[in-house]
């Protein structure tokens, strides 16, 4: 066998036994509710941004990113914009590797691909700290709820100008908010791309684990992401051109993880 083909379907082969050690599972889910009390995921900055996440959930990100290939990413969620540095950083090292490929100039006062961030309250020393960041050209924000149906229109009309889309939902995490972000974004997401859902690890953890949130067990993203997948069977949907919408839980990337926000959040589009 190509020894490169050898190493990937023995790293397959050792995943594949993950789901079955509850044990390992129990500790990672342990973890993870200390690293929440702790605040761990405040940790980390990507390219000087704060970006509030876990590490192995931004390494899984990179690997989506590369897989598809995304002229546009859209987030809902912009807190210090660490999330959107990486999202324009990847895209950047895309164009780069394009242009490696096909010996195309790049022009970065005129990238092929672009980030869109939406948030309800864009923080001024965040935007300032944002707009100054060397891949501010590649990112583009809107102000005010991500259910608005005005931000919606807008959203969508930048989106049809692109051909691959990945979607990341990770502001209220609340069922109620999360389960409309489904119904307004998911559909942008392109076939064989993605709508990842942040945080529905809160459905995994005590229910005390964020006194001071609307959300808990019960109401979280995961059961938004079960609520939307379950009404796709019972009432199928299909996006704005026309497309039928069908998603399945991409296991295989978060059994590989063990520890990620987003067990059942990696939603890809088939």
């Amino acid at each position: 066998m190509d020894p490169i083909k050898e190493f990937f379907a023995e790293r397959e082969e050792a995943v594949s036994s993950y789901p079955q050690d509850q044990a390992w599972r129990g500790l990672s889910n342990q973890w993870l509710a200390r690293a929440f009390d702790q605040k761990y995921m405040y940790n980390f900055c990507f390219l000087g941004r704060p970006i509030i996440q876990l590490p192995a959930d931004m390494v899984a990100f990179q690997e989506i990113v590369w897989d598809v290939q995304p002229d546009l990413i859209i987030e809902t969620g912009i807190a210090h914009g660490g999330s959107l540095v990486l999202s324009a950083g990847m895209l950047a090292l895309l164009d780069y590797c394009d242009a490696v490929r096909t010996g195309e100039m790049l022009d970065p006062r005129n990238p092929k691909r672009k980030v869109l961030g939406i948030d309800i309250d864009i923080r001024a020393h965040n935007r300032e700290a944002i707009e100054s960041h060397p891949l501010s050209g590649r990112i583009d924000m809107l102000q005010g709820s991500s259910l608005d149906a005005s931000l919606v229109a807008k959203v969508k009309e930048i989106a049809s100008g692109y051909k691959k889309v990945l979607v990341c939902l990770d502001s209220n995490h609340t069922h109620e908010h999360v389960l409309e972000e489904l119904k307004l974004y998911a559909g942008l997401a392109s076939k064989g791309s993605y709508c990842l859902v942040f945080d529905t690890i809160v459905e995994d953890l005590p229910a005390d684990a964020f006194p001071d949130r609307p959300w808990a067990p019960g109401n979280s993203p995961k059961t938004a992401v079960h609520a939307y997948l379950k009404s796709l069977k019972e009432t199928p949907v299909t996006d704005d051109a026309g497309e039928a919408l069908n998603f399945e839980i991409a296991k295989e990337i978060e059994n590989k993880l063990l520890l990620s926000v987003a067990p059942d959040g990696f939603l890809k589009r088939v």
